[in-house]
């Protein structure tokens, strides 16, 4: 699979490499490790409340039954609660992990922002994808020298911080290749030239289809108002080709995380989930990065690769014009504000739409994750081995889905919009299942359902897995088709800013009810509702409409 025979099989390659290796990062870390052990950071060096004068450090962990599940009163009502002070105030150590993801999802924005305009001049994206890979890798591995016992254990935080946000960053930039891989893939290109050859189109059209040498060209070419049979045919199979790619860079990140999962349960499990454990999970995910980020950055077209004819651009990368960094990172936040003005999302108000309800969406899924990991530790004491399977089978799962779900869509010829609302759907069953086991826990006669049992954990993550993973493929395949051309960075830095300022949101609430309430379960009623209210607006998106703005939009910058 690996040998390179042609141009675009060495560009597809490299994007893949670059999932196969940063995905391990959110599989190991962000969702699984890096919650649990800044919980365990802040545990170590934290006290039993209420009266804070014993530490936590000296509370013996729960023992579960043999047949593996605990009471409810046990786990949610004796359970005793840590606190951490830091600064001036004293937080939930659950609520202290959520907090610093908050953080750094709002940093992550930032720098999102001022780097989109420079992520779509192809000569810097992959120097920005390179630069933020070493960045996040170093600051995961850092993990491996910084033990909870030490006087600088908050530095933690920082870790986490920079490692969360330079793979957002590094993200964006890679996510700016899809729409050109679709676009170059062999049968989008073969049905290029038959919809010419056959003579289908108006002259215009056929112009826009032939500008093969500008690798930033439209992932759906131009229309014209005729709606010949050869370029909806095209168009179709574009979208196909762009979901596939996207959902084999979800499957081969998801496989990568695996195998470090399965890696990390030996040392995990001998050490009986110890801090060092912990850590070291997390170091070795930042290696993982590190490692497998060089065959990228061997394929991935660069500065002297790249024969991009934009205006501005020469054939080897070097502008017309004179460039500078920060007045480039100055240009971003002044082209934000202009994108973001009502004039503009009146030209691609379906694009805005959608952005409107992955706003919603992506707080939902990522929360998700999140307060699950950290319900199944502090709630129902699940043991890191047990967390580590939860990890092992939802991306398992995940990798089935995102390639199980294309083959539905073809079976049944559905859109990826479609495709998405039906997974949305299914995932709003997974918090509502949670919220039931605030009825089980009134029972006395029902010790089953609801999440009450570490068993369940078990099978949640298998369903939310299958649908995670195609929901992460489809969505952004299906943004691909809303935006305008020669911009996707830029777009794609808009999609991500939506994804991580609800991310930033989320995580705060989330944090907020387990300080209030002592009881993170409440938090699952707030990801019912985040995930319902999209629905509708996920509903109204017109995608022939939204395609075609995006094809004839021309971006104003002049302020009338």
């Amino acid at each position: 699979m690996w040998s390179i025979s042609s141009p675009y099989k060495k560009k597809l390659y490299g994007w893949l490499s670059y999932a196969f290796a940063s995905e391990v990062f959110v599989v190991v870390s962000l969702t699984l490790f890096l919650p649990i052990c800044l919980e365990q950071f802040a545990r170590d060096n934290g006290f039993v409340a209420p009266d804070r004068s014993r530490p936590c450090s000296a509370l013996k962990p729960i023992s579960l039954p043999t047949n593996g599940t605990v009471t409810a009163m046990m786990r949610e009502g004796d359970a005793e609660r840590c606190e951490v002070k830091i600064l001036w105030a004293w937080i939930d150590t659950a609520s202290f992990s959520l907090y610093v993801y908050s953080i750094s999802v709002f940093v992550q924005a930032i720098t999102v922002i001022s780097m989109g305009g420079i992520a779509d001049h192809p000569p810097h994206r992959k120097r920005l994808l390179l630069f933020f890979a070493a960045l996040g890798s170093i600051s995961a591995m850092l993990f491996l020298i910084l033990p909870s016992t030490s006087p600088l254990w908050l530095l933690c935080a920082c870790f986490a911080l920079v490692a969360n946000v330079s793979f957002g960053a590094s993200v964006v930039a890679m996510n700016s290749y899809l729409p050109s891989l679709a676009k170059e893939a062999p049968e989008v290109e073969q049905k290029k030239v038959e919809v010419l050859r056959g003579e289908e189109i108006e002259p215009d059209d056929a112009n826009r289809l032939q500008s093969e040498d500008n690798i930033e060209e439209p992932l759906i070419a131009r229309r014209s108002t005729t709606t010949s049979t050869g370029k909806k045919e095209y168009d179709a199979l574009l979208s196909r080709a762009t979901s596939r790619i996207s959902s084999l860079g979800i499957a081969m990140g998801y496989a990568a995380g695996i195998l470090l999962l399965i890696l990390a349960l030996v040392p995990v499990s001998q050490l009986g989930g110890s801090t060092f454990s912990l850590r070291l999970a997390i170091g070795l995910s930042g290696i993982w990065w590190g490692v497998f980020t060089i065959p990228a950055a061997v394929w991935l077209p660069g500065a002297g690769g790249v024969k991009d004819r934009e205006e501005g651009w020469s054939e080897v990368g070097e502008e017309r014009e004179d460039w500078r960094f920060w007045r480039e990172i100055g240009k971003a936040w002044v082209r934000l504000g202009n994108m973001l003005r009502w004039r503009e999302i009146v030209k691609l108000r379906n694009t805005f739409k959608y952005l409107v309800a992955w706003f919603l969406l992506s707080d939902g899924f990522t929360t998700i994750t999140s307060t699950a990991v950290l319900f199944a530790k502090t709630s129902l004491h699940m043991p890191a081995s047990s967390l580590i399977l939860i990890g092992v089978l939802a991306p398992t799962s995940g990798i089935l889905g995102s390639l199980i779900w294309p083959r539905i869509q073809r079976k049944f010829s559905l859109s990826n919009l479609s495709i998405l609302i039906i997974l949305v759907c299914l995932a709003s069953l997974i918090p509502l299942y949670g919220c039931l086991g605030f009825l089980v826990q009134k029972s006395s006669s029902i010790h089953f359902g609801g999440l009450t049992t570490p068993g369940e954990m078990f099978g949640l993550a298998i369903v939310f897995g299958s649908v995670y993973g195609a929901f992460q493929g489809y969505a952004r395949a299906f943004y691909a088709e809303l935006i305008p051309q020669g911009e996707e960075a830029r777009w794609y830095g808009l999609f991500s800013i939506t994804d991580k300022s609800s991310s930033f949101v989320g995580p705060l609430v989330v944090g907020l009810i387990g300080d209030l309430t002592g009881n993170i379960r409440y938090a699952f009623w707030f990801l019912v509702v985040m995930i319902w209210v999209a629905v509708p607006v996920l509903v109204g998106v017109d995608v022939e409409r939204g395609r075609r703005d995006a094809e004839e939009y021309v971006y104003c910058s002049n302020r009338d």
